[in-house]
C-alpha cells in the first residue's frame, strides 16, 4: 500500500464530519461518496444542533481515537490472500434442486455475500422457499440507527399472508392441540447470519395473532400475492410498534423492543413462483433485472424506486398526507423532516407516534443513553406519523432473455449504478464460461498435464477469479476505479480501516444475485 494512499485516508479522514461515540445524530453530510446519505453516527461529547449538516457544526480534530503517533503505526498492507479472506467471509450459494417444479422451478441458483462496515453490521439477509406455497422468497434488509430493526421476520409475515384459509387453519389447529407445526419455510442460509432464540416465543406468538386475524377475515380465495406482501409489510410494523407499548416484565426483552422500535430499516424482497416475479420495496434498496437481448446486448430493467427526496412520487405523496402549511418543511437537506434519507422504513417511531406517546414509552423506566436511543423530535414535527413501511410492488412476467436478478443494500448502489452492476455480472458470466476447464479427453490424463494446466489458468489471473458474483460485484463496488478496474492499493486501504475511519468512506454492503432457468421459463411458454 501506497503511502500516498494511506496518508491521505487518514488526512480526510481528520477533516472529515465524522464523530464517534455514544449518542447518535442521523442527519449528517457524508463526504467522497457517490450520493449523500444520512447514516446512525456517534458522538461522546457533543450536543446535536437542530436542523445543523454542515461539516462546521461537526468537525473536530479530537473526533478521531487515533493520535498522529499511532497513525504512523498504521498498517493499510493486505496480502492478496487476507483480502479474499475478508471478502468471501459472509459468501452464500445455493442451486436449487433438479426438478424442483412449482416450489420455484424458475430460480437456477443465488449467490449471496456481504460485507460489514458498521460494527456490528447492520445489513440483514434472507433466502427461503415456501413450504406450503409456491415460489422462494430473497430479501436484504438494511438497518439504520442499529442493528435490532434490521431482523429477518419478515419472510415469515409474507408466507402467512400467501397460505390458504385450510392451512391456516390446520397450523391454529396444531397449536391449540400444543402439536408441533410444520415449518412454513426452509431458510438458506449462512452460519453467520445473525439470529436471536431469545425472541423467538415472543415472536412467534405476533405471528400467530397474525394468521388468526387472516382466519377472521373470512375471505376466500385469499389475498393475491401483492395484497399479501402488502399486508405482511405493514403488519410486522405494526407488530414493531406494539411490541414496545405491551406491558414485559421482562427487562431484557422490553429493552430490545426498545431498540427495535426506535431504530429503523429499509427492505426488498422477491418473490419467484414460475414466470411470475414480485418485488415489494420499502426504502433504498434496490432491485435489477439483467436482460440479455437478441442480438448478445445486455441491458438493465429496475425494478424498484428508490423512496426518498429526490423522488418526486414520494414528494407528492408526503404532500397529499400532510396539510399545504407543511410543504416546505417535510423535506429539508433532502431529508425527511432534516432528518432520514429514506422516507419509507420500518421502526422509527420517533417519526411515526405522537410526542406524547415516545414521552410515555420512554419515561417508563428506559435508559435511553444506554440503550443509544435516538431522541431528538424536529421542530416541525406537527401531524404524524410522516413514514410508513407501506412497500411499493412491483409485477413482472419473466421472460428466457431475464437471466438474473441483482437484489442490494444502498451501499452497493452508492459506489456502482445499475448499469454497470448488470454489465458486471454479464461479464463474469462470460468469463466463468470461457474459463471452465475442458476435461474430456480420449485419452487418461495424467497428474503431470493437470498440473501444466493449473499452472496455465494460475498465469493467465484465473486462479483468482471470484467464484461468488456477489464477492465479485463487492470488490469492484470498494476497490474499482474510474477507468472499471479493481485498484488493488484502494481495495486494500477500504478493508484495512479501523473501524471508525471505515464507516466514512462505505457502507455495509449486502448482495444477492438470483439466476434464472431459461430452459424452464421457456418451457412454460411451449406449455402455455
Amino acid at each position: 500500500m501506497s503511502r500516498t494512499v494511506s496518508s491521505w485516508i487518514l488526512s480526510s479522514a481528520r477533516n472529515s464530519s465524522v464523530l464517534r461515540g455514544k449518542g447518535r445524530w442521523y442527519s449528517i453530510c457524508i463526504p467522497d461518496r457517490n450520493e449523500l446519505k444520512w447514516r446512525l453516527l456517534v458522538s461522546k461529547r457533543c450536543l446535536y444542533r437542530a436542523g445543523s449538516c454542515s461539516r462546521s457544526a461537526f468537525s473536530s480534530p479530537r473526533a478521531f481515537r487515533h493520535s498522529s503517533a499511532e497513525e504512523e503505526q498504521l498498517s493499510f498492507q493486505l496480502s492478496a490472500s487476507q483480502i479474499n479472506d475478508i471478502l468471501r467471509a459472509g459468501e452464500l450459494c445455493h442451486r436449487a434442486p433438479p426438478g424442483s417444479g412449482r416450489k420455484g422451478g424458475s430460480v437456477l441458483s443465488f449467490e449471496s455475500n456481504q460485507l460489514a462496515s458498521n460494527s456490528p453490521m447492520e445489513d440483514r439477509r434472507s433466502a427461503a422457499t415456501c413450504l406450503r406455497t409456491a415460489g422462494m422468497l430473497f430479501g436484504v434488509f438494511d438497518g439504520h440507527a442499529g442493528a435490532a430493526c434490521a431482523q429477518a421476520r419478515l419472510p415469515h409475515y409474507i408466507a402467512v399472508s400467501l397460505m390458504p384459509r385450510q392451512s391456516l387453519q390446520e397450523i391454529e389447529l396444531a397449536v391449540e392441540a400444543m402439536r408441533p407445526v410444520r415449518p412454513i419455510l426452509r431458510r438458506h442460509g449462512h452460519p453467520g447470519d445473525a439470529r436471536d432464540r431469545r425472541l423467538s416465543s415472543r415472536y412467534f406468538e405476533n405471528l400467530r395473532v397474525y394468521w388468526q386475524h387472516l382466519l377472521d377475515l373470512d375471505a376466500e380465495p385469499g389475498l393475491s400475492l401483492e395484497e399479501a406482501m402488502i399486508c405482511a409489510f405493514k403488519r410486522l410494523d405494526s407488530d414493531i410498534s406494539l411490541e414496545v407499548q405491551a406491558p414485559q416484565d421482562n427487562e431484557l426483552l422490553r429493552n430490545i423492543a426498545l431498540q427495535v422500535a426506535f431504530s429503523g430499516a429499509t427492505a426488498c424482497v422477491a418473490h419467484v413462483d414460475g414466470v411470475h416475479l414480485h418485488v415489494a420495496n420499502t426504502g433504498d434498496c434496490r432491485a435489477v433485472l439483467g436482460v440479455r437481448e437478441e442480438d448478445g446486448t445486455w441491458s438493465t430493467l429496475p425494478l424498484t424506486r428508490d423512496h426518498n427526496a429526490f423522488d418526486e412520487f414520494e414528494i407528492r405523496r408526503l404532500k397529499r398526507e400532510h396539510p399545504r402549511s407543511e410543504e416546505k418543511t417535510l423535506f429539508v437537506n433532502d431529508r425527511l423532516l432534516g432528518i432520514l434519507m429514506p422516507s419509507r422504513a420500518f421502526g422509527d417511531v420517533q417519526l411515526k407516534w405522537s410526542k406524547e406517546l415516545q414521552h410515555s414509552v420512554l419515561e417508563n423506566g428506559c435508559d435511553v443513553e444506554a440503550l443509544n436511543i435516538y431522541q431528538y423530535v424536529p421542530p416541525n414535527y406537527h401531524t404524524p406519523p410522516y413514514l410508513t413501511a407501506e412497500p411499493e410492488v412491483t409485477y413482472h412476467k419473466l421472460r428466457s432473455k431475464d437471466k438474473f436478478l441483482v437484489i442490494a443494500s444502498d451501499g452497493l448502489w452508492e459506489m456502482l449504478s445499475n448499469e454497470r452492476v448488470v454489465q458486471l455480472v454479464a461479464g463474469h458470466l462470460t468469463e466463468l464460461s470461457v474459463q471452465k476447464p475442458q476435461l474430456s479427453f480420449e485419452k487418461p490424463v495424467n497428474l503431470g498435464y493437470m498440473h501444466n494446466l493449473l499452472l496455465q489458468r494460475k498465469s493467465k489471473g484465473l486462479a483468482s477469479l471470484d467464484q461468488n458474483i456477489a464477492t465479485h460485484l463487492i470488490r469492484h463496488a470498494i476497490g474499482g476505479n474510474e477507468r472499471g478496474q479493481v485498484d488493488q492499493e484502494k481495495l486494500a486501504a477500504m478493508l484495512a480501516l479501523p473501524d471508525d475511519l471505515a464507516r466514512m468512506y462505505r457502507d455495509d454492503i449486502t448482495v444477492t444475485v438470483v439466476y434464472f432457468n431459461s430452459e424452464s421459463i421457456e418451457d412454460y411458454y411451449r406449455s402455455n
